[in-house]
């Protein structure tokens, strides 16, 4: 359960100024929510044990019509409207 030296601390971390009147309020909301997430806690934890992990296996498939390594190189140069050394060639930006 939390003080109001922890809300203090606290506020000090956040670097916000609060009156006491806030501080007591905010330790009255402070430790519902604590205990809602200690009780979310608790439930994951149970479900985290009970479910397990199907078979692993490879989802991926094998490429039906593999090309090789620049094949199309000559094509796709062919159609650039400039280029060098089988790359595109554009006027300098900078």
């Amino acid at each position: 359960m939390l003080e109001i030296k922890d809300i203090e601390k606290l506020a000090k971390l956040a670097r916000i100024e609060l009156t006491r009147e806030e501080m007591q309020r905010l330790l009255k909301e402070v430790d519902p929510i604590l205990d809602y997430v200690t009780q979310l806690k608790e439930i994951v934890s149970k479900i985290g044990e009970e479910k397990k992990a199907g078979e692993l296996r490879n989802v991926v498939r094998n490429d039906e019509n593999q090309n090789e390594t620049g094949a199309n190189t000559k094509n796709i140069v062919a159609g650039m409207p400039n280029s060098q050394d089988n790359y595109l060639k554009v006027e300098k930006i900078l």
